[in-house]
């Protein structure tokens, strides 16, 4: 099949449109019999994709006319249905034949509720509650009957939730309904006494309403912050400080049994009865404060470091990850600011699978108060290991406010916030940093000494410059002279892996260990090939399977109703931007793959390998609809990141 495709080579041409010519640097080296150029590699799809549902849905550029790019990295999206006239011209502009590099940030974005138009009331939903939350302001159906008539049809026959649990909460919303549905409507329990896991690092509604109510108070903070503006380092908080809280300010942390399964309510909780409310030994740390030298150390070297990904670095995703062998994993970066305002999508980023055995949060801010103020938050009200600063964010929303690689420059700020936020948590804090701001101007080697004095644990060096972003190759020359610098405390790197061969020869460096980012989103299993030290030639089965599981966290986590179906499809769609990178190991001339090798047009040894190697968004859609069913009408799907990094 392939080999025939491929037998007549195209016309040479530049980057992926090339055929079975000589291919230039910068293009992964597939073998002759499986290259093909871009209107057979097309044509081929369209040819065996006949039998896909047909919906009206515009991804990026369905006819395919693009000579330069894949239609996943151009900025442009023809006029579609549900678009606006005005969001239609912004994209008809005529576009400069140059690579497209960044965010997509104008694309069309449609929230999972805006395909859920005809809502049930949650009370309905829920099956519990004896009248409604909102009372006569309430927007949302009350009528079953009126609901399921214009409820869109099932997606599948099989619930996830049901078959796993026992009991779907979402009953009469959820998109597999049938499944748990009896003759009457009424929500079915398959095993009595089987429930989910409890959410962990889940923001209480009790705490929310006091962070939005500005009624927690931060004495803890606040010491340490009015020690460094006398230019005193901060020391031992004495028992007279420790903060006197009340309702959600005295939060329980997660590894106390009897406060998660009964949370407290306004005004309950007293500091009296936190003593009380514990189980286990007898212990005094929530009377005496720890010592510097008595806190929880964190030993991960040698390990291997899933790192934070912003949207795709989601709890399902990481799940992934973890069964292939990810031994410490790190939230998605999380905003200090929107955390202190009780923001419910922030705090998202927080929470924590029971899987997850080594895990940490990031956090990123621009200003000592906020975010000593963040950390000792979440020191008394969520469970991690450790808690990672963002100083690596290059983007300009970021940089421009003083945060990410900002904090690089500013020393002072820098300093305060290391020093502050060590002093009010309980557990180690590292923290992500890049090697400079400028290309050529390098700053890590004078940072690091600094930050092992000022407190941090542990300290991730990403190999390149913010002005780099992802492109060009990280530079792991300096990071091993930079690990002499850091010395003794433990340096991890990060760049440009995507096999076991890159993780030796970065482990030879002398790092304590290595972070891994866009390798894990191009193929997950990275992980095992590294522990086995091994090439895996996964099939394009077993691929799917990998797509499928996610499917069935993302339900697990955010739901089987519209919303839940939709938000785990946007997601799984972002993730099969990076995917479709992967170059099976049995197509390359040469082994291993690099990270900043472009795969040119191939058809690979299967239809659905030849898919999953497609470029266009609408490709990815149909991937998406084997797993969660047909899309909306009037779908719009177009990639947050171009991720143009193969310079």
């Amino acid at each position: 099949m392939a080999k025939s495709a491929a037998e007549t080579p195209g016309e040479s041409g530049g980057g992926g449109d090339s055929g079975a010519g000589t291919l230039e640097r910068g293009v992964a080296p597939i073998k002759s019999r499986y290259l093909t150029t871009k209107e057979q590699f097309h044509e081929f799809l369209e040819a065996r994709g006949q039998e896909k549902p047909s919906q009206k849905t515009e991804a990026g550029d369905p006819g395919g006319h693009d000579p330069v790019e894949p239609e996943a990295k151009r900025i442009r999206l023809e006029d579609g249905d549900g678009q606006t006239d005005e969001a239609a011209e912004h994209w008809e502009q005529p576009q400069a034949q140059k690579r497209a590099r960044g965010q997509n940030k104008g694309r069309p974005h449609m929230k999972p509720h805006h395909y859920d138009k005809n809502r049930l009331c949650p009370s309905l939903v829920q099956e519990s509650a004896a009248k409604c939350f909102f009372g006569d302001r309430c927007r949302f159906l009350h009528d079953v009957g009126h609901y399921l008539e214009t409820k869109p049809a099932d997606l599948g026959p099989c619930c996830v939730l049901f078959e796993t649990y026992g009991r779907c909460p979402y009953g009469v919303t959820c998109r597999f309904a049938g499944a748990h549905l009896g003759p009457e409507g009424q929500n079915l329990v398959q095993k009595e006494g089987v429930q989910a896991p409890p959410v962990r690092n889940s923001l209480d509604k009790v705490l929310q309403q006091q962070l939005r109510k500005r009624k927690i108070h931060f004495e803890r903070a606040e010491q340490a912050l009015y020690q460094l503006g006398k230019g005193h380092l901060p020391g031992p908080t004495p028992l007279s400080t420790v903060p006197e809280v009340t309702g959600a300010e005295c939060t329980p942390r997660q590894d106390d049994c009897d406060a998660q399964q009964a949370p407290q309510g306004p005004g309950t909780g007293t500091p009296s009865r936190s003593p009380e409310q514990t189980c286990g030994p007898l212990t005094d740390e929530d009377i005496v404060r720890l010592r510097p030298c008595e806190k929880r150390r964190l030993d991960i070297s040698g390990k291997l470091y899933l790192a934070p990904l912003t949207t795709c670095g989601n709890l399902p995703f990481r799940r992934i990850c973890k069964r292939f062998g990810a031994d410490v994993t790190c939230g998605e970066m999380a905003v200090c600011t929107n955390l202190l305002q009780g923001q419910t999508s922030e705090w998202a980023l927080l929470k924590r699978h029971q899987c997850e055995d080594i895990f940490g949060v990031q956090l990123e801010g621009a200003f000592p108060d906020t975010m000593t103020k963040c950390a000792e938050l979440l020191n008394r009200t969520i469970e991690v290991d450790f808690v990672d600063i963002n100083v690596g964010c290059p983007i300009d929303l970021v940089y421009k406010k003083g945060g990410g690689c900002a904090l690089m420059n500013r020393s002072t700020k820098f300093q305060q916030i290391v020093r502050g936020m060590n002093q009010v948590l309980d557990v180690p804090l590292t923290v992500k940093i890049r090697t400079g701001i400028q290309e050529r101007v390098n700053l890590a080697h004078q940072l690091l000494p600094k930050l092992r004095d000022w407190g941090a644990a542990l300290v991730t060096l990403h190999g390149r410059s913010r002005e780099q972003r992802y492109t060009k190759l990280a530079d792991w020359q300096y990071i091993e002279q930079c690990v002499t610098a850091a010395s003794p405390m433990p340096l991890f790197g990060n760049g440009d892996i995507l096999s076991y061969e890159d993780a030796n020869r970065a482990m030879h460096t002398g790092v304590a260990g290595v972070m891994i980012a866009r390798g894990a989103l191009l193929k997950p299993w990275l992980f095992t090939e590294i522990k086995e030290q091994r090439h895996w030639d996964i099939s394009s089965s077993e691929r799917l399977d990998i797509l499928r599981d996610f499917t069935h966290y993302g339900l697990e986590h955010w739901g089987s109703d519209t919303q839940g179906v939709e938000k785990t499809r946007r997601f799984l769609l972002e993730w099969l931007s990076f995917l479709c990178r992967y170059v099976p190991v049995g197509l390359l001339e040469r082994l291993p793959q690099r990270i900043n090798e472009r795969p040119p047009y191939y058809l690979g040894r299967d239809y659905l390998e030849t898919l999953m190697a497609s470029q266009k968004a609408t490709d990815w859609i149909c991937i998406s609809e084997m797993l969660l069913g047909p899309v909306p009408p009037n779908f719009v799907f177009l990639p947050k990141h171009k991720a143009n990094a193969y310079k």
